[in-house]
């Protein structure tokens, strides 16, 4: 096989493996803006089963509890122009669609990387599938539940201190909680990172706990750049957990390898 061919069956994998993400992503967005919850109660026990519904879809049912529950008192949230709370909706069935796809997307990298891996890499890609769901999704409910009620409150009684009556765009509004949503998800990842490239060898267990103070730097960085505000409260609601979740990393790592030793 020449090279060219190679790359040719590298790049027609690739385009395979991509394809089936999207599908999946696809499939789950697509019944989110197709179906709507309905509950049904039996034996004091309340069920959610799905029916045909477009208009009033699942996702506008999560529209409408975003609204409730994280548009801060006396703010009204309104639509500036036709299609705005579509493609709201399509936004939160997007991001829904990708956190539940994210077994699919995890298996699809390691496959599409396992020739060029070595076994050991190939079993750490495959153990992390778990802990990445289960931290993304944790970093996400602590962003909804915690930082982002905060945040809208904070910033908006500067509105009403001054007795005006605050319009949120609808857009606005959900591209913020999204950002947030997946900010806090993606950063929840660092310990998962960290045991991922110790395992691999690609770091050594003493590189976590020597390079702390840089890594402490960086995510204050990391915390100030994506908070919308200049007041310095907002960005350690990021920085404070992903300095937490570095220590937890670094803990977890050096005990991997005294359990590796003993072995």
């Amino acid at each position: 096989m020449s090279e060219l061919d190679e790359i040719y069956g590298h790049l027609n994998e690739l385009r395979t493996r991509v394809l089936r993400v999207v599908i999946v992503v696809g499939v789950i967005a697509v019944f989110l803006m197709t179906f709507h919850f309905e509950t049904m109660t039996y034996n004091d026990i309340t069920f959610y089963y799905p029916t045909p519904e477009p208009l009033d879809n699942i996702a506008a049912q999560l529209t409408n509890y975003f609204k409730t529950n994280l548009v801060p008192e006396g703010v009204q949230l309104i639509q500036t122009a036709p299609g705005q709370a579509f493609f709201a909706q399509v936004y939160i069935a997007a991001l829904v669609g990708i956190v539940a796809g994210t077994p699919v997307i995890i298996r699809e990298v390691v496959n599409f990387l396992k020739p060029a891996l070595k076994e050991n890499e190939v079993n750490v890609g495959r153990a992390i599938t778990v802990p990445i769901t289960g931290l993304f999704v944790s970093g996400s409910l602590f962003a909804y539940f915690v930082v982002i009620p905060f945040m809208l409150d904070f910033l908006y009684k500067y509105g009403a201190s001054s007795g005006l009556v605050t319009f949120l765009n609808i857009m606005d509004f959900v591209t913020f909680v999204l950002q947030f949503l997946l900010a806090f998800g993606l950063s929840f990842q660092l310990p998962v990172l960290m045991y991922a490239f110790s395992q691999s060898g690609m770091t050594d267990t003493k590189f976590w706990r020597k390079n702390i103070r840089y890594a402490i730097i960086i995510i204050i960085i990391f915390g100030a750049i994506i908070t919308p505000d200049g007041s310095g409260v907002t960005m350690w609601f990021i920085a404070g957990p992903m300095i937490g979740l570095y220590l937890a990393g670094m803990i977890l790592v050096e005990r991997k390898e005294k359990q590796t030793l003993k072995t």
